[in-house]
């Protein structure tokens, strides 16, 4: 069952009849009291909203997010966003699905991202323990089959299929660039532990191969809901280490602070904030690249000809399109 329409193309003015998932849906009410729902469909291509006026209750017992739908319906523009007017929406079996039609997908080779980390690192970590640990997770078929699928998220950075490595990869490339700079011994400073800070690159969100669904559409699991990332990826660490005769103890603790302070501070979701040189130099490294990857996908998928984007309500601000000819148009990479 394949897809003929896709998000990413739908202008104003288009009748829709097509399969999609759907993503959210919820019910409210109009000024007279009467109820209406809000829809939010996805494909590989990106989201669009949905807005069920007439035979709601009928519509809304249909389907359950996450269902495949197919609907049909017609487009026009709201508030400067193309929103599909929904007539009709049923639900669709999983047979004959192709999941590749509504799963983004990293742009990257995930094998050749994954032997350019595990190059990276074997090169680069001398702890012996530290050591045992990585090869404890690298020979977990099961993990790295996850670890080189999961996305790095649902909705903020990286969140398509192979965005945990991705971001992973970025991380240890960022960590190659910067540390350096702090390993040096100043006074009664030791310098960074570059063995520890890449432990705990590799392994910041490795929880998201368990808190996130991602076998047809991106979402949240149940065991991700009821315990986060955070402490999903603190026992998938101690379950290794209990692997790993004679394993430091405060090597362990280094480790798992880094996990539960890696997102900066409690307003943030880190149980504890950054109390090591490591974990604060991980937390800055990690918010810098999720920032911006989220930032290049919002301006990726903005008018190509238009000179500051349309607002971004999580930064809550409109950004300029720099890096243009004198002619308005936008100059080539170089």
């Amino acid at each position: 069952m394949k897809k003929q329409l896709f998000i990413r193309s739908i202008v104003a003015g288009d009748t829709v009849d097509d399969i999609f998932v759907l993503a959210e849906k919820k019910v409210s009410l109009k000024k007279n009291g009467d109820s209406y729902l809000n829809l939010k469909l996805a494909d590989a291509s990106g989201e669009i909203k949905g807005v069920v006026w007439d035979n709601v209750e009928e519509i809304t017992a249909a389907a359950a997010a996450g269902d495949f739908v197919r609907i049909s319906g017609s487009v026009s523009e709201y508030r400067g966003t193309n929103q599909v007017t929904v007539r009709r929406m049923t639900c669709c079996a999983r047979d004959g699905i192709d999941p590749a039609d509504f799963l983004p997908v990293t742009a990257h080779d995930t094998d050749k991202m994954f032997q350019r980390l595990r190059r990276t690192v074997d090169a680069s970590v001398k702890d012996t323990y530290i050591k045992a640990l990585r090869d404890a997770f690298w020979q977990d078929e099961e993990f790295v089959r996850r670890f080189k699928t999961a996305p790095g998220g649902t909705k903020m950075h990286h969140a398509y299929i192979g965005g945990l490595l991705e971001h992973t990869l970025s991380l240890i490339v960022l960590v190659e660039k910067i540390a350096e700079h702090y390993t040096r011994k100043v006074g009664n400073y030791n310098g960074i532990n570059l063995d520890l800070l890449l432990a705990g690159a590799i392994l910041h969100d490795i929880g998201k191969t368990r808190e996130l669904e991602y076998e047809y559409r991106i979402g949240y699991s149940s065991e991700g809901q009821l315990l986060s990332h955070i402490v999903i990826g603190c026992c998938m660490i101690d379950e290794k280490i209990r692997q790993i005769d004679g394993f430091p103890e405060e090597t362990a603790a280094l480790l798992k602070h880094m996990i539960v302070s890696h997102h900066g501070c409690r307003e943030f979701g880190s149980p504890e904030p950054p109390k090591t040189l490591e974990a604060v130099l991980l937390s800055h490294i990690d918010d810098i690249d999720a920032k911006m990857n989220g930032i290049r996908e919002f301006i990726a998928n903005e008018d190509a000809e238009a000179e500051w984007t349309s607002y971004n309500p999580m930064l809550r601000r409109n950004l300029y399109l720099t890096g243009r000819k004198e002619d308005g148009t936008k100059g080539s990479e170089g």
